[in-house]
């Protein structure tokens, strides 16, 4: 058994490419490496699936600090006959210098890279060994798969500050058995060296393997086994197959191991969720997992996470019959399918991952995908008039298309350049986009925007001009809690000559005075008359319900209410969501007002002009979260925690307000 070292490959006579040309294939990319790791080695794992699936691929990204157990097998095997000098093979000295931090992107249920060791003999479709190790800008074999020409590997050494990788694969043998291979790679610089013959010039490749024929081949069988179990490497299971890409000394952008684990899981919900929903009852494509040190670090569930629960909503809107057809007329072509939703909702806190996508404080943005159902980009598209709404849509392109749309991305298949392409295909991917905006002009139509010459303006553009007016104001019976996300603010009602009277307690009557602004205290509040509403109005629904002089005998019912109200989301609606509580014990009933609001005075509308919605009252959650639809609700006062939940007018702020009597004991 040959003990494994380094060939570093010198220029032949026909000449070869320089590592500098290959590292330079991914240009200037606007994503950054990370993010461009996950999106290229995904795509590989997808178009290596194996046919027909045995089950979904497991794709996950490991991080760790070699320990002591493995250090001594990193060092010794992987320095012997490497180059002398760090400008030539920097890994030396990341070798010598301390511990060693590795990132390891790994798949199974892919067919790993098979086939011939040599490019030499590559001579039918099973090459993926030469097409990794071996060979550069190869064209795509796969049908529909997500890569183009191959360039995506080059992230793995770019992403390796001394350009280092090792590569351990388990792939079937024509024979019908396994095999497990495992080989080092170096892509850095060319250079010359000075020898005994003379100076020669080598290209800045180097492979770490079996050196004892006249080229260097992957370790393999129990040999490529036992390496891997000295480095620490994933095994494989008895029938798996799969490879892990190891990249030495990661470039992690200067963020802590830990963060980049959390950045990672959260670019994986991004740029992959469409493998990570289940459709028609299927499994999801595939299953992602990362970890730093051992530690599992939670990937997004794309249904469950804002705003890409928007996305996944348009998917489904997409594959089915309320998506649209985009079709190209001249030359006659269908393009691929469109599916839009619109919702109010908050605004978003945007994450490093969603600021990488350009999506920062709403979504106003339509996905594009191939076949492959891999994220290409998000398009920008018009911003809706309001803060407190956004729309997403998901364009996939028509399988008979995926070539054109292939074309025209560039090698880190992040955006569709028409530019570069010639007449007629550039026309697809122009009208592409064209169908595209008409589409998202006809959904902003629809939510009762101003067309241009209109002398009018929308509710929700007049809401959007006066949201940092509007806030919440509280008096009895209810918050007006206006449903404008992220607002502080609280607006005060035009007050009485009665407003700092004691209530009961000695507390003040709570009724929001000029400038409180956020100091106002929301539950004295709610135990106080709103301002200019008579005595008679505050009690009428109590007497109503109790027949009169059967209240005053003991404490009023009151509503405390728990924080702002929010947003939330309920099956594939989102609500507008205000928690409270009835501290006064017995048996009470709370019924709710609803209107929506502008600012002034006379800014309060109960009934909508004709042709508007209004916000509507979906039912009231208890403790245990079961929901009661009725318009009236019987509550046991107490310290139990109860829901409102409200579905708000588009394009409007919503006015709250919970009246609440005690439920007479005849």
């Amino acid at each position: 058994m040959t003990e494994p070292r380094w060939f570093s490959q010198p220029y032949p006579p026909e000449g070869a490419s320089a590592a500098e040309g290959i590292r330079n294939q991914l240009g200037r990319p606007e994503l950054d490496l990370l993010t461009i790791l996950v999106r290229e080695s995904a795509q590989n794992s997808w178009d290596a699936r194996l046919t027909p699936s045995p089950g979904p691929i497991d794709y996950r990204v490991d991080m760790w600090t070699v320990g002591p157990a493995h250090a001594a097998a990193w060092r010794e095997p992987l320095l012997e006959g490497a180059p002398s000098g760090p400008e030539h093979f920097p890994l030396r000295e990341t070798l010598k210098r301390g511990p060693v931090r590795v990132l390891a992107v790994s798949d199974r249920g892919t067919r790993g890279l098979g086939g011939p060791t040599r490019a030499d003999n590559a001579l039918g479709p099973d090459r993926d060994f030469v097409s990794f190790i071996r060979n550069i800008g190869e064209p795509r074999d796969t049908a529909l798969g997500g890569g183009t020409y191959g360039f995506g590997k080059g992230i793995f050494y770019l992403l390796s500050r001394p350009g280092t990788i090792l590569v351990h694969s388990r792939c079937r043998t024509p024979q019908g058995g396994h095999e497990t291979r495992i080989i080092g790679c170096t892509l850095w610089k060319s250079y010359v060296a000075a020898e005994p013959q003379g100076d020669r010039r080598y290209t800045g490749r180097h492979w770490w393997g079996d050196t004892s024929g006249n080229v260097v081949e992957p370790l393999v069988g129990q040999q490529a086994e036992t390496t891997a179990r000295r480095l620490g490497l994933r095994p494989f299971g008895p029938d798996e197959t799969g490879t892990t890409i190891v990249v030495v000394d990661p470039n992690l952008d200067e963020l802590e191991p830990a963060a980049a684990a959390d950045y990672l899981a959260d670019t994986i919900a991004w740029h992959l969720w469409p493998k990570m929903i289940s459709t028609d009852g299927k499994p999801p494509a595939m299953r992602f997992t990362v970890t730093c040190d051992g530690i599992e670090h939670h990937v997004p569930d794309p249904r469950e996470t804002r705003p890409l629960n928007m996305f996944v909503a348009s998917y489904e809107t997409m594959t089915g019959p309320a998506g649209s057809d985009l079709q190209c007329f001249k030359p006659k072509r269908h393009l691929g399918r469109l599916g839009l939703v619109k919702r109010i909702m908050p605004p978003l806190e945007p994450t490093r991952a969603s600021r990488m996508v350009d999506i920062e404080d709403l979504v106003h943005h339509v996905c594009l995908m191939r076949p492959a159902e891999l994220v290409v980009t998000y398009r920008s598209g018009p911003k809706p008039p309001s803060a407190s709404q956004g729309y997403a849509g998901v364009f996939r392109a028509d399988e008979a298309m995926d070539e054109i749309y292939a074309k025209a991305e560039p090698p880190t298949h992040d955006a569709w350049h028409p530019q570069s392409l010639d007449r007629p295909e550039s026309t697809f991917v122009h009208t592409t986009f064209r169908r595209i905006d008409e589409a998202l002009e006809g959904l902003l139509s629809l939510g009762g925007v101003a067309r241009p010459g209109a002398s009018h303006v929308a509710l929700g553009a007049a809401s959007s001009l006066f949201s940092g007016l509007v806030g919440g104001a509280w008096g009895i019976g209810g918050a007006t809690a206006y449903a404008k996300p992220g607002s502080t603010a609280v607006r005060s009602r035009p007050q009485g000559p009665d407003d700092e009277q004691q209530g009961p307690g000695g507390a003040t009557s709570g009724r929001p005075t000029p400038n409180r602004g956020l100091g106002t205290d929301r539950t004295a509040g709610a135990e106080a008359a709103r301002p200019g509403d008579s005595t008679d109005d505050q009690h009428s629904f109590t007497d109503e319900l109790t027949n009169g002089a059967a209240v005053t005998a003991r404490r009023r019912p009151r509503v405390q209410y728990v924080g702002e109200p929010y947003y939330d989301d309920r099956d594939d609606d989102t609500v507008l969501v205000q928690e409270f509580r009835l501290p006064v014990p017995g048996p009470q009933r709370v019924r709710i007002e609803l209107a929506v609001t502008l600012p002034g005075a006379n800014g309060r509308e109960t009934d909508p002009p004709m042709g508007a919605s209004m916000p509507t009252l979906v039912g009231w959650e208890d403790d245990a979260g079961d929901l009661h639809t009725t318009e009236s609700c019987e509550i046991e006062g107490g310290d139990s925690l109860w829901r409102v939940l409200v579905r708000p007018a588009p394009d409007t702020m919503t006015e709250i307000d919970i009246k609440v009597g005690a439920v007479s004991s005849q």
